[in-house]
């Protein structure tokens, strides 16, 4: 395992002033594991200001996750990225998870998944979402997706859309015919998105946007839908 490489977090935000103390506060034992950046996607509920004096912040030139990304790792230097959202919270072994599936040398790879409810069908989603990632080859960006810098700028970085980046990215990696690991750790991600749309609804939403997108639909029509 080969503790030497650096890692960069970057945290793609917007309007997150609600949470982002909480998340903040759960950041604090990892700083000294990592550089840590936040890339505003031009928040107006004074996120970045929140996160000022804590945590570096930047402000992203265009909008939207993807370019949000993008513009945060041209602005960090690790030899890993590890790209992760508002919403999750890590396990502490994380970093260490990290370096042993990059130190073995694979180039990229995620955390399992489980939300922060009781519910049962939260705990299939989270079950069906890990398989997705052994058998499909397919991570969303809620799992903390991990990449050497190289292989992601081989990759040619997000594609710069709405929505989909992340299933996109995994769609690339297959395609050279690479492999995103799993780790032997657990993602901890708030169900919050789909308490505002309705559990089952907000699933089956998102099964539908994910087929129309594998068919080739305008990327603008299924970020239409998704709002």
């Amino acid at each position: 395992m080969d503790t030497n490489l650096k890692i960069s977090m970057i945290l793609p935000v917007y309007n997150e002033a609600e949470q982002i103390e909480e998340l903040l506060d759960h950041l604090e034992p990892f700083r000294g594991g990592a550089q840590i950046l936040f890339v505003d996607g031009g928040s107006t509920d004074g996120t970045p200001e929140r996160i000022k004096g804590r945590f570096p912040v930047v402000s992203s030139p265009q909008s939207g996750r993807a370019n949000q990304m993008n513009y945060g790792t041209s602005l960090t230097d690790g030899e890993i990225l590890f790209f992760v959202h508002a919403d999750s919270r890590l396990p502490m072994n994380a970093f260490s998870e990290i370096h042993r599936i990059i130190g073995a040398g694979h180039q990229a790879g995620c955390f399992r998944i489980q939300f922060d409810s009781r519910s049962p069908l939260m705990k299939i989603c989270g079950f069906m979402s890990n398989q997705r990632v052994l058998y499909r080859g397919i991570a969303f960006g809620d799992q903390g997706i991990f990449l050497t810098r190289n292989y992601f700028e081989a990759l040619g970085g997000f594609l710069p859309v709405p929505l989909m980046e992340d299933y996109q990215l995994s769609m690339d990696i297959k395609a050279r015919g690479d492999q995103i690991l799993l780790a032997n750790a657990t993602i901890t991600t708030s169900e919050r998105r789909f308490l505002k749309g309705g559990r089952l609804r907000t699933m089956a939403r998102m099964q539908r946007l994910q087929h129309m997108y594998r068919r080739g639909v305008d990327i603008k029509v299924i970020a239409n839908l998704y709002k």
